[in-house]
């Protein structure tokens, strides 16, 4: 596993180091176990955690907008918001998930990684948002809902200035599409998809990136 994920971020252009390799090799062996005594991910072997969770949640760097303080919404089992703390460990992170045992599983895995500065957060991403409105200067989310959907969670964690990003595969054309009204009325702006082929030699599919950029009010009104 070792030689992909750093093969792989090579090729990605975002390049980790062999202490942070180890560290997502940690990472997949609580994923494995933790998996068999709860549902965490239906991918399992080495090979499809490195690719299909870790290289692409890291894509995400790429952009140039993963700083700052960062928040996954939505987070699941890590992806991205962990591995791009392992990967930027510079960010300041919060995790946010419904779901209390996922939580208590990445508390498993900070504790053990001795990543000691992640916020774990409890919470459904409506009141999140109420509490955490505007604190963000990013917001990343994975494989969580539909465009319109996320820009309803998502946009309102943002700062002023700041950037949503999205990890879509490849029907994100028609999903930001669907999207427009809902992340124009939530004072969403600068919309644009990025694609990066270098992906493609890794996980043999498209990538893309949805940007939202934040106006000067990311609720613009709007009340969830």
């Amino acid at each position: 596993m070792k030689d992909i994920l750093i093969n792989g971020s090579r090729e990605l252009n975002v390049p980790i180091t062999e202490a942070q390799a180890e560290s997502l090799i940690t990472y997949a062996g609580l994923l494995k176990e933790w998996n068999e005594k709860m549902n965490l991910t239906a991918i399992s072997d080495d090979f499809g955690i490195a690719v299909k969770h870790f290289l692409d949640s890291m894509t995400a760097i790429s952009t140039g907008l993963i700083q700052g303080k960062v928040i996954d919404v939505g987070c699941g089992a890590g992806f991205p918001g962990l591995v791009l703390k392992i990967a930027k460990p510079e960010i300041e992170l919060t995790l946010l998930d419904s779901l209390k045992k996922r939580l208590t599983f990445l508390e498993a895995v900070t504790t053990e990684l001795h990543i000691s500065d992640v916020v774990l957060e409890h919470s459904r991403a409506e009141d999140g948002a109420r509490r955490m409105r505007e604190k963000f200067d990013t917001v990343v989310s994975r494989a969580v809902a539909n465009m319109s959907v996320l820009s309803e969670l998502c946009l309102p964690f943002l700062k002023p200035g700041g950037y949503f990003l999205a990890l879509k595969g490849p029907l994100a054309e028609q999903e930001l599409k669907d999207a427009g009204r809902a992340i124009d009325i939530l004072g969403g702006v600068d919309i644009d998809i990025t694609e990066d082929e270098r992906l493609c030699a890794v996980v043999n599919t498209a990538y893309r990136v949805i940007l939202v950029a934040g106006n000067n009010h990311s609720l613009n009104g709007y009340i969830i």
